[in-house]
């Protein structure tokens, strides 16, 4: 089976459970949504892919391939990490160099030409850039490698909107040259939500919901009016969530859509992917 497999994981800090018997699979060719609040277990399961640490319990399978420790996985699989693990004083052309001597996919004209797009500066230390300009150049890498799974975490932390518009025109640009696996861990979910085929929500070390984002955007809905009236259409309906001012209430339903009461002040609207992940992942939501 060509796809990322987490099967049965679970990551313990001490008394902490980051991830709680997790399963559930990224399967090839899709462009991925991994969202969580902080502290929800997505870094951590990144990182266990990445290899950089172990799960407790359960395996990852890549290609149906063992990752733990196994270098048949290494040309399949990289994570772009919000975490600098580069060599600060090194060059950033000297760091594409190191990069094409340990992955053989890493296609260093391109990662120059993507530095030349964003504008940045390769005969500079990676100390020497801001913090933007660190994440360019991590994305730089990440762009010019043609791996089956990349995963990016928190891909545009510092960028300004102009060059987090560049990184999603040449993210899809990409993709389609290349279709393969994008997972995209992000906090920024309206800046993706026309990106992402597939969102895995995950809450508490636990994976609350695994949809399309077709399949989320019709199930989920909005209501809205006078308090009183708002509460009795949701009478026996599956609310994620309120909002209130005043006297007039707004109900987030999943669920089939029915009709309005004939007569009705309600008003229905569509609910957007960033207000179903706050009221899915708040305290005290379903």
């Amino acid at each position: 089976m060509n796809a990322i497999q987490i099967k049965n994981v679970t990551k313990r800090y001490q008394d902490v459970t980051a991830l709680d018997n997790v399963s559930f699979t990224f399967e090839h060719g899709k462009i991925y949504g991994f969202l969580g609040r902080n502290g929800a277990g997505k870094s951590t399961l990144i990182n266990i892919i990445a290899n950089r640490i172990f799960a407790d319990e359960g395996e990852v399978l890549v290609d149906n391939l063992p990752a733990k420790e196994n270098m048949e996985v290494h040309e399949k699989v990289f994570c772009m990490s919000e975490a600098d693990l580069y060599d600060t004083g090194l060059k950033l052309k000297n760091h594409f160099k190191w990069t094409a001597r340990f992955y053989d996919s890493f296609d260093i004209e391109k990662a120059f030409s993507v530095a030349k797009k964003f504008n940045l500066d390769t005969e500079k230390k990676y100390k020497e850039l801001s913090k933007g300009y660190q994440s360019i150049f991590k994305l730089t890498i990440a762009l010019a490698l043609n791996v089956p799974y990349v995963v990016f975490d928190e891909p545009v932390l510092g960028l300004d909107a102009n060059h987090r518009e560049l990184f999603y025109e040449l993210l899809l640009q990409d993709y389609e040259d290349n279709q393969r696996t994008i997972i995209i861990a992000t906090h920024l979910i309206e800046e993706v939500a026309n990106i992402i085929e597939e969102v895995v929500l995950i809450n508490e070390g636990k994976v609350l919901l695994q949809e399309t984002v077709e399949e989320l955007m019709n199930t989920g809905y909005c209501i809205s009016g006078l308090s009183e009236e708002v509460d009795i259409y949701c009478k026996d309906k599956k609310v994620i969530g309120y909002d209130e001012l005043g006297s007039l209430k707004l109900a987030y339903i999943l669920g089939e859509r029915e009709r309005l009461p004939k007569n009705s002040g309600l008003q229905i609207s569509n609910i957007n992917l960033q207000k179903l992940f706050v009221k899915l992942t708040e305290k005290g939501g379903n």
